[in-house]
């Protein structure tokens, strides 16, 4: 892929290509298993902030305490609650608060196409950039750490590994995006393999 002089604008061109909506199973030869009921509301925040040296996207790493994702990296966001008025709303509320980030602080780019969970949930991204400086703050009952990623590394098709482990009896094959002591992976990484083959189209 050619070297991108603006990021930004790549993005731009990017959330402009048609793509496919994306599963957890998508990876898999094996038939999904049957799911009763209709898939839950989720909404998760995208967000991005000019560094440095160029954008980087903010994640988090769960409590070890949750029940469910003990300890994994995700994006800030969660289910659709009955206050919310679509899966945007929700994660622009999780986003404040898991980390701190206030939905003024923010400039809405567009959603991502909706990703299908072995949980039973239809996550949608929200692609943010942040526009004014904040402190990221961790909420102590879900998140263990906040930490930012060079939007560069997971837009880079190349970085990304496909891996294997056995789930609830099956083998369930996923993406990888490893980041220095970050083991980024499953959802989460699909949803940003997603992005980074749009951009580099």
């Amino acid at each position: 892929m050619a070297p991108v002089t603006d990021p930004w604008a790549a993005l731009e061109a990017a959330m402009a290509r048609p793509a496919a909506p994306s599963s957890d199973h998508d990876l898999s030869s094996e038939t999904p298993p049957a799911r009763p009921g209709r898939l839950r509301p989720a909404g998760v925040l995208v967000a991005l902030e000019e560094g440095p040296g160029g954008p980087r996207l903010y994640l988090t790493k769960r409590s070890p305490a949750l029940k469910h994702h003990p300890g994994q990296i995700a994006f800030p966001g969660g289910k659709q609650d009955a206050g919310d008025a679509d899966p945007t709303a929700a994660a622009l509320r999780e986003a404040e608060e898991e980390i701190g980030l206030a939905r003024d602080r923010v400039a809405l780019l567009g959603t991502l196409p909706a990703h299908e969970t072995v949980t039973g949930f239809a996550v949608t991204p929200v692609l943010a950039r942040v526009t004014a400086p904040f402190d990221p703050v961790p909420e102590p009952g879900e998140v263990a750490e906040v930490f930012a990623v060079p939007f560069a590394h997971v837009a880079d098709p190349a970085n990304y590994s496909v891996q294997a482990r056995r789930w609830r009896g099956r083998m369930r094959h996923y993406y990888t995006v490893p980041w220095g002591p970050y083991y980024i992976w499953g959802a989460t990484a699909c949803i940003l393999h997603g992005l980074a083959d749009r951009i580099g189209r």
